[in-house]
């Protein structure tokens, strides 16, 4: 895989904001992903690679930036806990996760599939049994949750009397 000028790995194609954005869906899938959910679709490729650890798994704290009005000038919310791993497979592709919580056994997980993404050989495995599962998960989730949502919804209205 060829290095672009700016040192980001490159699509055979060349388009590096493509890779990016692909990768980006990933790890976000991923991250969100309930554990045992990712667990479960992780079993079932079948896939056991070679993993050394390079960094982590590593938790503590992460500040939170908010915008009032979501354009104004940037405040601190607070933090949030964060789990981070850096993985090299036997291949030799690195993989990185970073996750809310303290999850060590997710975030290893996440940056080992992460690292198999990469992988020519498994990219396509990892999107159709893991990645793209868990996204239907997570949207029929989401629906369930507008839907319940929807039902307690109160619409209120003025009646306007003909007496001015």
């Amino acid at each position: 895989m060829a290095l672009s000028g700016n040192g980001l790995d490159q699509t055979p194609d060349g388009n590096v904001a493509t890779d990016i954005a692909r990768r980006q869906r990933l790890l976000s899938v991923l991250a969100r992903a309930p554990s045992k959910d990712l667990v479960s679709r992780w079993k079932q490729t079948g896939l056991d690679p070679s993993v050394e650890l390079l960094r982590g798994p590593e938790s503590g704290l992460v500040a939170l930036q908010g915008r009032a009005g979501g354009t104004g000038q940037p405040f601190h919310v607070g933090e949030v806990s964060a789990t981070r791993v850096t993985v090299r497979i036997g291949s030799g592709q690195v993989g990185h996760a970073m996750i809310s919580g303290r999850d060590a056994r997710k975030a290893q997980l996440v940056a080992v599939i992460d690292a198999l993404a990469q992988d020519p050989g498994h990219a396509e495995l990892v999107e159709r049994e893991i990645v793209a599962p868990l996204e239907q998960l997570e949207r029929a989730a989401d629906a369930r949750i507008r839907q319940e949502t929807a039902a307690t919804r109160v619409n209120f209205f003025t009646m306007v009397r003909g007496e001015d």
